[in-house]
């Protein structure tokens, strides 16, 4: 839009403020045409032009409709409302629990679209399909795990509080703002009529999709929706409308913004505020009630939740996460922290449990909306008849029961900042019930081997530590009847303060050790609870021997089960198979059925096909970190010879033991021993770096033990046995050597190939021929 005017710059002299400010109906643009006409007469002239252009603004989007209906529900002021329905139904989401009912229905469409396209009568096929799905969807439904009634709360598609709000009032007006500059639309407040009785509703709303849940910020208000919600019942105590709130929350918006603005004192804010009111107040947890966020509406005379609600102080997955270290433990936070309808009722938290119908989110809301309808009304009813002083108390009592509270004990002191923590007292267990238990496991595992099942292997280490407690306690007891704990105390904090590298402890203590063990030995049968100590210590050898079996057993069988998968995976390879077929195809046409009629081509060609198989199974075993060695099998003088070197081995190993029991009581008869632990120390002080000094005293030292072996060894006969062993190997490898070279020429002499049966060795003590 433009517009333009020639004027002179002596146009308006002379002329007054009220022919200037003067209407443009006698002018142009308010100029008058008086003043026009003298400007015509003007000696000089000069053309100005005025140039204005309007910018092209957003369109507001205005709730209210062109043709406003007067007779719709709710009134016509509910057409100011920006909650209307939605134009594309919201896409259902399933849950992990209710896939079998989801697999059932698709089966009931299948089966009807069949009846449908071939004209046949499935009718009876459909109506047991439908009894089967009824029956299925009760059963899920009247068992639901509490992790399962967190998650039918956190449904996408779960009614909001403006759904529920809409369907149980005749009137709902939406009031906005919290007179601080902002209105939060996390939290909604509205004046709204149910049955002709006018209430001030307020509520947490949470989206129905992800455009109106980053609107609604997912349902959790800053300060500005707590302050907001405070002015309504301000409002509705002034007018003595009864408050209904409806709680739907994961918590408070914990943003820096939120904590600058005072989040935490907009909440106590209200919790002080909801305790003086003088009208009735009912909430309603329709959703999840998240910590302070849903308690800051929640002050009421009574508590309601809907049958799949939640209400918690913190969310499982926030509890598991502190108490387990990991989210993945939710389930088992959920069932821990009592959050569920029923749970809360029974801890008086909750004053009432209000149905929904079987199906969740995937159920008619109405009939839900009806429930929380009638749930008001009795509610409120009741509350009506008090009179404010009533109500108030009865809004305090509310609180105050909640909790158990014990007095008159006596309060320990504070404890200083580094004292150990107080150790947790061991309950005493009656021998009878640790032998119940014992036996009982015992059976349930011998149970499980019949049957070819797996038994727990957590419900045996949960016995071994109850058993290991038991023992300590038991061991506590007798040293305390002894009249030793004052000396076990004072050895165990002497133990403790020793800066122990590598367990290396001073000489001098580690006899006191050993003195005290000793003494402990000796008089440990005479204590009372001695029998008591002994059994309890056999049950514990006796499970712990049986875990240790259990898991060597769990080993075996999985490593048998790798080799086996491995070995079927290398037969089952294609060139394998067409090896093995070309060479069996190839020896069934030669017609000889016995291997040492077979030409000698056809021989080496087996010999090399056994040997490539051979390799891939050794590559396959080797892959599962074994150690494999190949070795050929001997004929039967062969097993003799290894006889006389088990006998051999045998005598060695008879050896090493004497060696080793002759150094031992040499290192006790003499003071080597104090000479060692002294070498330990020296050593452990040295570190890595060690100085010229510390060198050469722990090279003193081991001069010094090593000298005084060699004397005791001298002095016995162990070097005697040690060269009468060392002839009878070298005699024993000289006739193994003999026995070979002879039957190399066996072979020789039979046949010029060199065919022998492979076999793999694996390990010590694992052979697969």
């Amino acid at each position: 839009m433009a517009s333009s005017l020639s004027y002179s710059p002596v146009a308006f002299v002379g002329a007054s403020a009220s022919d200037l400010l003067r209407s443009s109906s006698n002018g142009i643009s308010g100029v008058p045409l008086r003043t026009l006409g003298r400007a015509r007469l003007g000696a000089r002239r000069r053309d100005f032009a005025v140039v204005a252009k309007i910018r092209k603004g957003k369109k507001h989007e205005y709730p209210w409709p062109d043709n406003a209906d007067p007779d719709v529900k709710g009134g016509i002021l509910s057409h100011l409302s920006h909650f209307k329905p939605l134009k594309d139904k919201p896409k259902p989401v399933t849950l992990e629990f209710e896939r079998p009912l989801v697999d059932l229905e698709k089966k009931i469409i299948d089966v009807r679209k069949m009846a449908n396209e071939t004209g046949l009568d499935f009718s009876d096929q459909i109506i047991s399909l439908e009894k089967k799905y009824q029956q299925a969807l009760k059963d899920l439904y009247t068992h639901l795990t509490p992790i399962q009634r967190v998650n039918i709360a956190r449904h996408p598609n779960r009614p909001t509080f403006l759904d529920h709000v809409f369907s149980i009032t005749e009137k709902f007006v939406e009031l906005h703002g919290d007179r601080g500059g902002y209105d939060d639309p996390a939290i909604v407040t509205g004046v709204g009529t149910i049955d002709g009785r006018r209430y001030m509703f307020m509520g947490h709303q949470k989206g129905r999709n992800t455009k109106e849940n980053i609107q609604r910020n997912f349902g959790m208000p800053t300060p500005h929706g707590y302050r907001k919600a405070l002015r309504m019942m301000y409002y509705a105590d002034h007018h003595g409308f009864p408050i209904v709130t409806f709680i739907d929350t994961p918590g408070a918006f914990a943003d820096l913004k939120s904590e600058e603005l005072g989040q935490g004192e907009a909440i106590a804010h209200n919790l002080r505020t909801m305790f003086g009111l003088k009208v009735p107040i009912v909430s309603i947890v329709i959703g999840e009630g998240g910590s302070g966020g849903a308690l800051a509406i929640g002050c009421a005379n009574k508590l309601l939740m809907l049958e799949n609600a939640v209400f918690y102080v913190a969310s499982p997955e926030a509890c598991a996460a502190i108490l387990w270290k990991s989210a993945k433990a939710a389930p088992k936070a959920a069932e821990r922290l009592k959050i569920t309808a029923p749970e809360l009722c029974k801890l008086q938290i909750a004053d009432g449990i209000i149905p929904e119908p079987l199906g969740g989110a995937h159920a008619d809301p109405s009939w839900t909306s009806k429930q929380i309808k009638k749930a008001i009304n009795e509610s409120m009813d009741e509350l009506m008849k008090m009179d404010t002083p009533e109500l108030l108390k009865h809004r305090m009592l509310k609180f105050r029961k909640i909790g158990g509270f014990q007095e008159g004990l006596p309060v320990d002191p504070k404890k200083k900042v580094n004292m150990k923590k107080k150790e947790e007292p061991i309950r005493k267990t009656s021998d009878l019930n640790i032998e119940d238990e014992v036996k009982k496991l015992m059976q349930q595992r011998l149970d499980a081997k019949e049957s070819s099942v797996t038994p727990p292997q957590s419900d045996l280490d949960e016995m071994i530590n109850k058993l290991k407690r038991e023992v300590n306690r038991e061991f506590f007891e007798a040293v305390k009847t002894m009249g030793l704990k004052d000396r076990f105390v004072m050895l165990r904090e002497e133990f403790s303060k020793v800066n122990s590298v590598d367990h290396l402890v001073h000489p001098a203590l580690k006899d006191k050790i050993e003195k005290l063990r000793d003494e402990l030995n000796q008089c440990l049968p005479a204590a009372p609870n001695y029998e008591s100590l002994k059994y309890k210590l056999d049950m514990l050898k006796e499970l712990s021997k049986t875990k240790s079996l259990a898991e060597k057993n769990y080993k075996a069988s999985t490593l048998k089960q790798e080799i086996n998968k491995k070995f079927a995976e290398v037969m089952d390879r294609p060139d394998i198979k067409e090896k093995y077929r070309a060479l069996k195809a190839e020896i069934e046409n030669s017609g000889v059925s016995v291997v040492q009629d077979l030409d000698h081509g056809l021989r080496e060609k087996i010999v090399k096909v056994k040997k490539d198989i051979e390799l891939e199974l050794v590559d396959a075993l080797k892959s599962l970190d074994l150690d494999v060695e190949v070795v050929n099998s001997k004929v039967k003088e062969l097993s003799e010879q290894q006889t006389s070197f088990s006998d051999v081995k045998v005598k060695i190993q008879e050896l090493n033991e004497e060696i080793k029991e002759g150094i031992e009581n040499v290192i006790k008869s003499s003071d080597l021993k104090d000479k060692i632990e002294l070498l330990k120390l020296e050593v452990a002080k040295a570190g890595k770096t060690p100085n010229a000094v510390s060198k050469n005293r722990i090279a003193a030292l081991e001069q010094q033990i090593k000298q005084s072996l060699a004397v005791a060894l001298d002095s016995s006969n162990l070097k005697e046995k040690h060269e009468k062993l060392k002839a009878e190997i070298s005699k024993t490898i000289e006739s193994s050597e003999g026995l070979d070279g002879s039957l190399e020429k066996q072979y020789a002499k039979e046949d010029d190939s060199t065919y022998a049966e492979p076999r793999v060795e694996i390990g010590a003590n694992r052979t697969f021929a």
